[in-house]
């Protein structure tokens, strides 16, 4: 189910709204959100519910392990097992088949053809994020971050929230812990008008910004192979801005559900084209993954605290298990070495790229992004290498009729990301004027959804 479409807004969320709020104690409403989040997630196929059922399950009864066991080797139990639970599943099924033909191929490139099969293996949409809230959940359990709750519903509303299910923020228990225990108490008009007004301005941010870039960027790369180095250009910039407030829009929306049932879902975007160096930049984009990187893997193998060299291998190891996290494909690798290399040279040479004029930085900084998205957006190498090519090396060819009205969406969504406010920095106060924008946004952006299909937010792949 999507946020931006009809059975969501004027079906599935009236519904959920109105009977939480009937409900008045914190166990029906932990129950109500439990039944809600399924429903929502098995809309798209109900038999991956048992998968998010059985990995919740599975958390919950280790988390009763740390309450019950002080013994380190059951406690190391408790720990090991669920992860690796939720490991092989999210393993199998998201990269089973990259595995297998990768090794397909590594045998062709040494000369002997081998028989690998591919196979049929649906990707469960939302299984790595789901993933990440049970992991963090152990993990946090272990070290005494958290403790445990011994209500099974209250566990398993956190991990089937519909607001923040299939595509984040990765919201850690600790995050919402004191709004779920005080959920009975909660006040329906509290934080009403500001989550309402966070989901608006989220669904401008997808469907009239991100959507309308889609437009032509889907074509124009479609027929990469065609593209002129300004139509490349024109291409990369639509979905850098593209990714951008599609997955900002999603995680603003899911803000604003949080608060629509009283949870305060944290920041997951912080206009990161504004960042002036690569560090930076990953405080700034989707600040949750790049947290729970930082927390559960960077500081773990060793952070910074073992010389320099070893921080450097720290932190290609995490960016390259970050990108692939997004994706089973080589190119996703890449970019999370490209990212991996671009924070270690940042940290090198800090002294000599902090001088530089703020805007030349921040213009830098997104230059060297966009190249990374350029991986990020390529189905394989060779398209990567095609555009890269066309875009630095001046080539004639198919700009695209679309390209004029392509220039002025562009050129707002730009200004926007580069120095407007983001959706936190802006004032969700109630008055005349910001309630008439905002419905107007609101209808505009149900004529584009009446007129076209809904169209998936792009981290649903992810």
């Amino acid at each position: 189910m999507l946020f931006n479409s009809f059975v969501f807004l004027f079906a599935f969320l009236p519904v959920t709204y109105g009977v939480f709020w009937l409900l008045k104690t914190a166990q029906s409403r932990y129950v109500w959100l439990t039944l809600t989040g399924y429903v929502f997630y098995g809309y798209w196929d109900a038999r991956f519910s048992l998968l998010m059922a059985f990995s919740t399950v599975v958390s919950y009864l280790a988390g009763l392990g740390f309450l019950r066991w002080s013994d380190p080797r059951r406690r190391r139990v408790c720990l090991v097992v669920p992860i690796t639970v939720d490991l092989l599943l999210l393993g199998f099924f998201k990269y089973a088949n990259f595995g297998l033909d990768t090794a397909r191929d590594v045998a062709h490139w040494l000369g002997a053809d081998i028989a690998v099969p591919h196979l049929n293996i649906i990707l469960p949409v939302g299984i790595s994020f789901y993933t990440f809230h049970t992991i963090s959940y152990i993990v946090d359990s272990y070290r005494g971050v958290i403790r445990p709750t011994r209500n099974f519903f209250e566990f398993a509303s956190y991990v089937s929230l519909f607001s923040q299910l299939v595509a984040g923020p990765i919201v850690r228990f600790r995050q919402i812990e004191a709004d779920l225990e005080g959920l009975g108490e909660a006040s329906r008009g509290r934080w009403l008008y500001l989550g309402a007004s966070m989901f608006v301005v989220g669904m401008v941010e997808k469907v009239l910004v991100a959507d309308t870039l889609a437009a032509f960027v889907d074509p124009a790369l479609s027929a990469y192979t065609s593209l002129s180095t300004l139509g490349a250009w024109m291409a990369m910039l639509c979905y850098s801005f593209q990714l951008y407030f599609d997955f900002s829009g999603y995680s603003t929306m899911a803000v604003g559900l949080g608060y629509m049932f009283g949870l305060r879902i944290p920041q997951n975007f912080n206009s990161p084209y504004k960042a002036l160096d690569p560090s930076d930049f990953w405080r700034r984009w989707h600040i949750s993954l790049s947290t729970c990187m930082r927390d559960y893997l960077y500081i773990p193998f060793g952070g910074s605290r073992k010389g320099e060299w070893q921080t450097y291998q720290n932190l290609m190891l995490t960016m390259l298990i970050g990108g692939l996290w997004h994706g089973a494909a080589w190119t996703f690798v890449f970019w999370g070495a490209y990212h991996g290399v671009l924070l270690a040279a940042y940290r090198r040479w800090a002294a000599y790229w902090d001088p530089i004029p703020a805007r030349v930085r921040q213009g830098l900084v997104f230059l060297l992004v966009l190249i990374g998205w350029v991986f990020f957006r390529s189905t394989d190498f060779g398209m990567a290498a095609h555009l890269l090519q066309v875009m630095f090396l001046p080539t004639g060819g198919w700009a695209g009729p679309s390209m004029l009205l392509a220039t002025v969406p562009l050129i707002l969504a730009a200004a926007w990301a580069t120095a407007g406010p983001n959706p936190f920095e802006m004032r969700h106060v109630p008055s005349r004027a910001r309630n008439l924008a905002l419905a107007a946004a609101f209808g505009a952006a149900l004529a584009i959804i009446a007129g076209t299909r809904s169209s998936p937010f792009l981290y649903f792949q992810f």
